[in-house]
């Protein structure tokens, strides 16, 4: 299929649009939390457990999605024993990454199928996956059993003047030796859930109320398992044992899946994951009611969510995800509640209520933005022009029929790059952090603004062979916009993003700033199958240098301080089975500017800015203090130690943002005692407190975006570097352009 016709680029945005779509709104309808059979659940293990089994469909769609994978994956895919190892561990782990319902005999015992799972589905049975799922089903009827009674029958029991601890990650720990070792592995999880509550205030028969209706509810989800459930879990990890972004999708999932294509969607405009017991927000949508609220946050955990303004919260840890989302999903203009443990919290005491007003998530939403900053730097004065663009975004559908107006990045950006040319700036900065990609053309055209005609990426398909590349891009000889260029990124610049800002540069038309990119260099496809439809990994970005941008990403010119930087688990370097880093052939090129030979000064006029920057101490300190938190391994549960260090950090966090406001002339925030009647974090702007005499006049005034700021000072940098480089050559050697 040619890659620059509609129906390539509509397939490839429908495809970016579900994926960050299903997940987000769509569910089945949620089962009342307050049904009474949730509440009566008999506790009796072989009243509540039936082995589940397999039909005969999900055989031969296991048969069909072996060969898929062997057939059409980007890679060359062998179903052997190293695979059915491969799929084995990832089965168990996505089942009990955190080795809290397994026995260590019990993985002995399973461990029998390590190598023979490939037969097994090349056979046509998936009985093994089911086997092992079932062992996992009753281990968790279990624990949730032990659960509601320690809630119930013991809270009176629990000293929470003891030294005790519980471990926050167990990835790497081992499996209970025996049922009394996991018992007390569990009776620390629930201790440290009742002190959670005890610290928000709640007494000794709030907490027993409400934990008893939280694993009562779990365990009545649960007992709700069935058999497309175990094929969904089973067949999804069998695709993603192959590389992370190829997926099953079961005929339910798929519906799901599909209905997220019309990016119209009615929500608060967040994706959501499992994260152990809790959901978690993996994703904001730009433009949606979520990420405009600026309130919730990706990382977040939902422990609890209520409806309207003053519905009651109603817990949702354990609960599926399908579920919760359910209950997240409505009506545009009502109101859902969120009861969340903020990304950089370990524990429920920290949890804060977040309100969202649901509305429709549509694609005008996200369009690209602009703004002018204006900078006074080594006395003179500059404005910047900014572009944000949250996603590479093309109405399709607009297009095929033939509409003049219909919309693209590239055309509104185009269009504010003449509107900024009118204003007269000095520089523009486009902004694609947190922008995760969108359409290739889009991402090709958009380079072309910038440049005269050139190629801007290379794509390796996976075929015969080694498969075979080709080059794409620009061949519009009209330049948008000539000056000085940077381009802004960060951890989670993603697929498109990568391939605009790896071409300027390569072309070394901009400075790229920020942080290292996402590094997802891989391009998927939707096949149907006659049970369901599987999301394969076809073939694979390359930049003109003939650098991949898999695993690896972009690397900046001039890295800024991030807060992504405290986290090791965000990136395609951190997941599992990512596919490597690699490079092809480089396609001709001529630079336009000799940025690399500029870089060492522009560097070191910015170490020296950022060094002594108010806001660049802050956000250091901000992200190692992130990163300690991150690292610790044990929380405590002596209830005065957690106050203690509640209340410690706190005031870390109170003091750093004053040193920051008092370094940059601004009023400082009063301390206010924390107690009981008063809500963590309050800080209460003084504005009796004069501004600092040895202050920077111009930081007062530029409070705003640190790295959009920093961003501008460079690019005056440049401007000046570049014109004292200029004018010490002759004309004949200088380099305009090509």
């Amino acid at each position: 299929m040619n890659n620059n016709s509609p129906k390539f680029e509509r397939n490839r945005f429908m495809q970016k649009a579900a994926i960050t779509a299903c997940s987000i709104l769509l569910a089945s309808t949620l089962i009342a939390q307050d049904d009474p059979d949730q509440l009566n659940t008999v506790l009796d293990i072989d009243a509540l457990y039936t082995p589940l089994v397999s039909k005969p469909i999900h055989g031969d769609t296991a048969v069909k999605l072996l060969n898929e994978l062997e057939t059409k994956h980007y890679s060359s895919i062998d179903i052997n024993d190293n695979f059915s190892s491969t799929v084995f561990d990832s089965f168990i782990d996505a089942l009990d990454g955190s080795k809290l319902y397994f026995l260590k005999e019990d993985i002995d015992q399973l461990s029998a199928y390590r190598y023979t799972l490939d037969n097994s589905l090349q056979d046509g049975s998936v009985e093994p996956g089911f086997e092992i799922y079932n062992l996992y089903y009753k281990r968790i009827l279990e624990r949730m059993i032990y659960s509601v009674d320690r809630v119930e029958n013991h809270i009176g029991e629990m000293d929470f003047t003891i030294d005790e601890a519980i471990e926050i990650d167990r990835e790497d720990a081992p499996y209970a030796a025996s049922r009394a070792d996991l018992d007390e592995l569990w009776r620390l999880r629930i201790k440290n859930s009742v002190l959670s509550l005890r610290l928000t205030g709640d007494d000794e028969d709030e907490i027993r109320d409400k934990l008893s209706k939280r694993y009562r509810n779990q365990l009545s989800q649960i007992s709700k398992t069935n058999d497309k459930d175990i094929f969904q879990t089973y067949m999804a990890t069998i695709a993603t044992a192959v590389d992370p972004h190829t997926s099953y999708f079961s005929p339910r999932d798929s519906e799901n899946f599909n209905m997220g294509l019309s990016l119209s969607l009615q929500g608060i405009g967040a994706q959501l994951t499992t994260d152990e017991e809790y959901t978690k927000v993996a994703e904001l949508i730009k433009g949606g009611p979520a990420e405009r609220g600026n309130e919730l946050k990706a990382g977040d955990r939902i422990v609890s969510i209520g409806q309207g303004v003053d519905g009651e919260l109603q817990d949702v840890v354990g609960m599926r995800l399908d579920d919760v989302v359910a209950q997240i999903r409505g009506e545009k203009g009502t109101v859902v509640r969120l009861n969340v443990i903020p990304v950089d919290a370990v524990g429920e005491s920290n949890a804060t209520v977040v309100s969202i007003t649901r509305d429709t998530v549509k694609l005008e939403d996200q369009s690209a933005k602009k703004e002018v900053i204006e900078l006074s730097y080594n006395g003179d004065s500059y404005k910047i022009g900014i572009i944000d663009l949250p996603t590479f975004y093309f109405d399709f559908e607009a297009a095929s029929r033939g509409d003049d107006d219909y919309k693209s990045s590239t055309r509104d950006v185009h269009a504010l790059l003449d509107e900024l040319k009118e204003e007269d700036v000095d520089a523009v900065v486009v902004d694609l952090r947190n922008n995760g990609g969108g359409s290739l053309s889009e991402a090709n055209q958009l380079v072309g603004l910038f440049i005269e005609t050139g190629a801007t990426v290379q794509i390796r398909y996976s075929g015969l062979r080694n498969g075979f590349t080709r080059s794409f891009g620009d061949n519009d000889p009209e330049v948008a916009y000539n000056g000085p260029l940077a381009v802004l990124v960060n951890r989670t610049s993603a697929s498109a993003s990568e391939i605009f800002a790896g071409a300027i540069q390569d072309y070394q038309r901009g400075i790229v700033l920020g942080g290292q990119t996402f590094g997802k260099g891989t391009v998927q496809e939707i096949i149907p199958m006659d049970y369901g439809q599987v999301k394969l990994t076809r073939s694979k970005f390359y930049r003109i240098s003939g650098e991949s941008t898999q695993h690896r990403g972009v690397i900046p010119d001039i890295a800024f301080p991030d807060l992504y930087d405290a986290y090791e688990d965000i990136g395609e370097s951190s997941l599992d089975g990512a596919l490597p880093w690699d490079t092809v052939r480089p396609v001709e090129y001529r630079p336009y500017h000799a940025i690399q030979a500029l870089l060492p000064e522009l560097q070191q006029r910015y170490e020296e800015r950022a060094e002594a920057s108010p806001d660049f101490i802050y956000l250091r300190d901000q992200i190692e203090r992130t990163r300690v938190m991150r690292q610790r391994e044990q929380l405590s549960l002596n209830e005065q130690k957690v106050k203690e260090e509640r209340e410690q950090n706190r005031r870390t966090e109170f003091d750093a943002e004053n040193m920051r406001r008092l370094l940059k002339g601004l009023p400082l925030n009063e301390w206010v005692e924390d107690d009981d009647e008063e809500e963590d974090d309050t800080l209460i702007a003084n504005s009796d407190t004069p501004a600092t005499e040895e202050a920077d006049e111009d930081a007062v005034e530029e409070e705003g975006d640190p790295l959009l700021l920093e961003s501008g000072r460079i690019l005056a940098d440049f401007i000046a570097l570049n014109s004292n480089r200029v004018s010490s050559v002759s004309p004949a050697n200088t380099s305009q352009g090509r």
